[in-house]
C-alpha cells in the first residue's frame, strides 16, 4: 500500500501533550467526562469518558510532567555517575591510575572502545555462557539477541571490540542507537539488527514509555506514537493527529529507512540469508514496529526474508485491533516473534492494557519467574504495573483492587528480597559467569523501594537466556 494513503475509516486515537497542561488542567480532568475541555488531551473519546480512563490519562501526564521537570538533574546524574564508574574500571589499580595521570587519560573518551555505559557496568558481561554454542538453535539465538541487544547500548567501538570474540562479523553502524551482526550458518546466514533501549537517564526516553498517544496506523489498528518517532517517522509527516501517514521514502532517512535499504544491500548478496531483529526495552517496541512499518509498505521482499523478532522487556505497542491484525501477519508469514520478560519487570506492563481501544500485548511471551521458571503465558501476572488505578466506581470493585494489590505488591517485595539475598550467592549455585557485581546490588536495593525497577536490568534477562531453556518451553 502507498504509505501516504489514508483509508476512510473511523480512527481510535489518543493524543497527549503533557507541556500544555497544568495543575489546574490535571485535577479537572478528573472532575469532568468532556476531554474537549482540555487543551492537552485530543482523543476519539471525546464525551462521557469514564473516571478510570480518565484517571490514566492522569498518571500518564503528571509522570511525564515529572519526568521533564527532573530531566536536566537526571541527566546531570547520569553524567556523574557515568564518568565515575568509568575512572573506576579504567584505574583499578595505583599502577594503572598513575600510568593514565601521566598520559592525561584518567577517563577514556567516551567514543573509545574502554568507555561503557551505565547498562555496560550494571552487567559487564561480553559474551553468554560458554556452553550456549552456534548451532544450539533457539537457545542460541535468544542468548545472542539478548546480548546483542545490551550491546546496542554502548559505543560502536566498544561494539566492534566485543563481538570478535562472538563468532559473528559486525556490519558498520548505520544510525545512532542500531547495529547489524551477520551470524555464519551451515545452511545460511542470518542478519542480526539491534536496536537500543531506553537510556536510563534519560527523561525522553522514559516519557515515550509512560505515554498513552496513539494514532490510526490504516486498517492496522492503533500504533503508539512515540515509538514510531523514536522508530524515524518523519517529523513533517506527524502533525495528522488521528493518522499515521509514513511515505515510502523520504529526503532526509531516519532511523527506518537506514534500516530497511542496509537490509536490502546485505540480502541482495545471498538469496538465502535471512534476518532476526532485536532489542531490549523501547529497542524491543522498536524491533516489532520496524516489521509493522514494512508490512505498511508493502515490503514483501523484505518480509518474507525476516526469520524472527526478539524481544526483551519489551513494552506494549498497540491497540487490540493491531495485536489481532499483527498475530495474523506474523503467523502468515511464519514469522517467530519471542517476548520475553522476568518476573514483575515494569516496562512490559506499560503503557496500560484496559479495553481493546488501549494497549494490548500479542505473540508468545515468554515469562520467566525469579527462579528462572518459565512458561509461556497469554497475559502477565499482574498485568498492568499499577493495579491501583483501575479502581472502580463501586465500593466493592475499589475494595478488591485495593486487595489485589496490596497481595501483589508484597509477592513484588518478597521477589525484590529473594533476588538481592542471591546476588551474594549466585556465582556460587549457577557457576562464576553469574557473579554481580556492587552495582548490580545496589539497584536491588532500589528495587525493594520501587519493585519492578530492577527486573528491568539486562542482568536479569541475560540469565533467563542462559539458564531458562526457551526451546522447551517453545515446544511444549
Amino acid at each position: 500500500m502507498n504509505g501516504q494513503r489514508k483509508v476512510r475509516i473511523s480512527p481510535t486515537f489518543l493524543k497527549i501533550t503533557p507541556r500544555k497542561a497544568g495543575l489546574r488542567d490535571l485535577s479537572r480532568l478528573l472532575g469532568h467526562s468532556d476531554l474537549r475541555r482540555r487543551d492537552f488531551v485530543d482523543s476519539s473519546d471525546e464525551t462521557g469518558v469514564e473516571f478510570k480512563y480518565r484517571w490514566l490519562i492522569f498518571i500518564s501526564t503528571a509522570m511525564q510532567k515529572l519526568l521533564m521537570f527532573f530531566s536536566t538533574p537526571l541527566a546531570l546524574v547520569g553524567l556523574v555517575t557515568e564518568t565515575w564508574l568509568n575512572f573506576l574500571s579504567y584505574n583499578p589499580t595505583l599502577c594503572a591510575f598513575i600510568k593514565h595521570l601521566f598520559n592525561g587519560t584518567l577517563i577514556p573518551h567516551r567514543d573509545s572502545a574502554d568507555y561503557v555505559s551505565f547498562i555496560g557496568h550494571l552487567d559487564d558481561r561480553k559474551k553468554w555462557d560458554s556452553d550456549i554454542k552456534n548451532g544450539d538453535g533457539l537457545r542460541y539465538f535468544s542468548a545472542l539477541c539478548m546480548m546483542a541487544s545490551k550491546a546496542a547500548y554502548e559505543n560502536k567501538a566498544y561494539i566492534e571490540s566485543i563481538v570478535k570474540d562472538w563468532e559473528v562479523h559486525y556490519q558498520n553502524k548505520a544510525t545512532t542507537g542500531v547495529y547489524f551482526l551477520r551470524v555464519k550458518g551451515d545452511d545460511h546466514d542470518t542478519i542480526v539488527v539491534a536496536f537500543r533501549g531506553t537510556k536510563p537517564f534519560s527523561a525522553d526516553d522514559w516519557c515515550t514509555d509512560w505515554d498513552l498517544s496513539q494514532k490510526q496506523l490504516d486498517y492496522m489498528g492503533s500504533v503508539h506514537e512515540g515509538f514510531m518517532r523514536a522508530l524515524g517517522l518523519p517529523k513533517d509527516y506527524q502533525d495528522d493527529p488521528s493518522f499515521f501517514n509514513w511515505p515510502v521514502e523520504y529526503k532526509q532517512p531516519t532511523a527506518y529507512y537506514f534500516v530497511r535499504d542496509k537490509l536490502k544491500q546485505l540480502l541482495n548478496e545471498n538469496e538465502k540469508t535471512k534476518f532476526l531483529v532485536t532489542g531490549h526495552s523501547l529497542g524491543g517496541a522498536l524491533a516489532i514496529l520496524f516489521p509493522t512499518v514494512l508490512l505498511y509498505h508493502d515490503e514483501s521482499s523484505l518480509v518474507q526474508r525476516l526469520d524472527g523478532v526478539y524481544t526483551y522487556g519489551q513494552p506494549r505497542v498497540g491497540d487490540g485491533k493491531f495485536a489481532e491484525f499483527m498475530e495474523c501477519k506474523l503467523k502468515e508469514q511464519n514469522i517467530r516473534y519471542l517476548r520475553f520478560v522476568y518476573d514483575f519487570d515494569m516496562v512490559p506492563r506499560l503503557p496500560y492494557d484496559e479495553k481493546d481501544h488501549w494497549y494490548k500485548h500479542f505473540g508468545k511471551c515468554l515469562y520467566y519467574d525469579c527462579h528462572y521458571q518459565g512458561k509461556v503465558v497469554s497475559v502477565l501476572p499482574n498485568k498492568n504495573y499499577f493495579s491501583l488505578v483501575f479502581a472502580g466506581v463501586t465500593m466493592v470493585s475499589a475494595l478488591y483492587v485495593l486487595v489485589e494489590s496490596v497481595m501483589m505488591s508484597m509477592n513484588m517485595i518478597m521477589s525484590a528480597i529473594f533476588e538481592l539475598i542471591r546476588s551474594f550467592t549466585i556465582q556460587y549455585t549457577k557457576g562464576s559467569y553469574y557473579k554481580e557485581g556492587w552495582l548490580s546490588r545496589s539497584t536491588r536495593v532500589i528495587g525493594l523501594v520501587i519493585p519492578g525497577v530492577s527486573d528491568h536490568s539486562p542482568q536479569g534477562y541475560v540469565n533467563i537466556t542462559c539458564l531458562g531453556s526457551p526451546e522447551d518451553l517453545i515446544d511444549s
